[in-house]
C-alpha cells in the first residue's frame, strides 16, 4: 500500500502523488524521531508512575477522558511540538511559508473490552469510517499520521484503497460545521461528542481491502484526506497513542488543485481551521476569505473551482 520515500521531494511532486491517491511512508526524517522522543518524555512524565500504553488499567473511563483531553491541549500548545512538526515538514521538502496546518493532535485509543461498552468521548473514541474531506470540503488536504509506541494490526487505523474513486453514501450534506463550532465555543470542547465531530457512512459496505497501517515509531505516513479510513477497534490490551495533523499547500488551495471528490457534499469549506506553519497566520486571512466559506458550486470543488470563486458565493 505504501510508497516508501527515503529523501525529500519537491512540493509539486509530493502533492501530485498525494492527490493521485498514493500513501507515502517516510522513514528517514530525523525530526520525526526527535518528535517521538519528545512525546514519549512528555507522556511518561505526565502519567508517571504508570506506563502510557497501560494507563487504561489505572484510570476509569471518566478519568481517561479528562486526563487525555488535558494532555491533548497541553501538547498542541507546546512551542517545542510546533517546532518539531515544522522540522518534520521541512525535512520532507515542504517550505513552512508555503504550508498551512491544522491542530497538532495527540490521539489516545485505549484498550476496550468488546463486551464492556463505554460512552464515546472525543479524547478516547475509536474514530468511525470517514473521509476527512467530508467535513472540510478541502481537497488539497493531506493527512499525516505516526505512532508513538509500537503498534500492530489490532491497534491502529485502516485505509480502504478500493474506495479511493468509489462513491459511498454518507451524511456530509447535512454536516453543519458552523453550528458545530458555535456549540463547541459555547460549551467547550466536550460539548461536541465523537460521533458529532465528523460525517458518517450511510450504507452497509462490503470491502475486502481494508488495510491496517502498521509502521514503526519514527516513521510517518502522508496520504490524501480524501482516502476513506477508520480506526481499528482496539482490544489488544494496550492503549494506542499516535500523532496526527492535516496540511494544505497554500498555492494549491488558491489554484483549486487537489484530490478528486467522489462523494463529498459538505455545505462549508473550512480554511480558517488551518494556520501557516511559518508564522501561525490563519489560512483564511492569507486567502482573504471568511473562516468558513459557504460552498454552493458544482462538484468536485477541487480542480474546477478556486477559493477566490467560492469567496463570492
Amino acid at each position: 500500500m505504501y510508497a516508501s520515500i527515503t529523501q525529500s521531494l519537491q512540493p509539486r511532486d509530493f502533492h501530485d502523488r498525494i492527490y493521485a491517491g498514493e500513501v507515502l511512508r517516510l522513514g528517514e526524517l530525523q525530526p520525526m524521531h526527535e518528535l517521538v522522543d519528545f512525546t514519549r518524555a512528555f507522556l511518561e512524565e505526565a502519567l508517571a508512575p504508570f506506563s502510557p500504553v497501560e494507563i487504561h488499567r489505572y484510570l476509569s473511563h471518566q478519568q481517561q477522558t479528562e486526563r487525555f483531553g488535558q494532555l491533548q491541549r497541553d501538547f498542541s500548545r507546546s512551542p517545542e511540538v510546533k517546532r518539531l512538526w515544522r522540522a518534520v515538514f521541512e525535512a520532507a521538502g515542504l517550505d513552512a511559508g508555503g504550508l498551512a496546518r491544522d491542530s497538532l493532535y495527540l490521539r489516545f485509543q485505549p484498550h476496550q473490552d468488546p463486551d464492556n461498552v463505554v460512552p464515546r468521548a472525543r479524547s478516547t473514541a475509536t474514530i468511525a469510517f470517514h473521509r476527512d474531506t467530508w467535513g472540510s470540503n478541502l481537497y488539497a488536504q493531506t493527512n499525516w499520521w505516526a505512532p508513538i509506541y509500537e503498534i500492530d494490526a489490532g491497534r491502529t487505523f485502516a485505509i480502504y484503497p478500493s474506495l479511493w474513486d468509489r462513491p459511498v453514501a454518507n451524511t456530509s450534506a447535512g454536516f453543519d460545521l458552523a453550528a458545530l463550532l458555535e456549540r463547541s465555543k459555547a460549551g467547550g470542547r466536550n460539548a461536541v461528542d465523537a460521533d458529532e465531530a465528523i460525517p458518517h457512512l450511510a450504507e452497509q459496505l462490503q470491502v475486502a481491502d481494508a488495510t491496517p497501517v502498521v509502521i514503526t515509531p519514527g516513521e510517518i505516513i502522508a496520504f490524501s484526506s480524501a482516502h476513506a479510513h477508520a480506526g481499528v477497534p482496539n482490544s489488544t490490551g494496550l492503549t494506542r497513542i499516535s500523532l496526527e495533523t492535516r496540511t494544505l499547500w497554500i498555492d494549491d488551495v488558491r489554484e483549486g488543485r487537489g484530490a478528486p471528490n467522489v462523494d463529498g457534499h459538505a455545505p462549508w469549506m473550512s480554511p480558517g481551521m488551518f494556520r501557516r506553519v511559518s508564522d501561525e497566520v490563519p489560512l483564511n486571512e492569507i486567502l482573504g476569505v471568511p473562516r468558513l466559506v459557504p460552498f454552493t458550486g458544482p462538484f468536485p470543488p477541487a480542480r474546477h473551482t478556486t477559493i477566490d470563486d467560492m469567496a463570492d458565493c
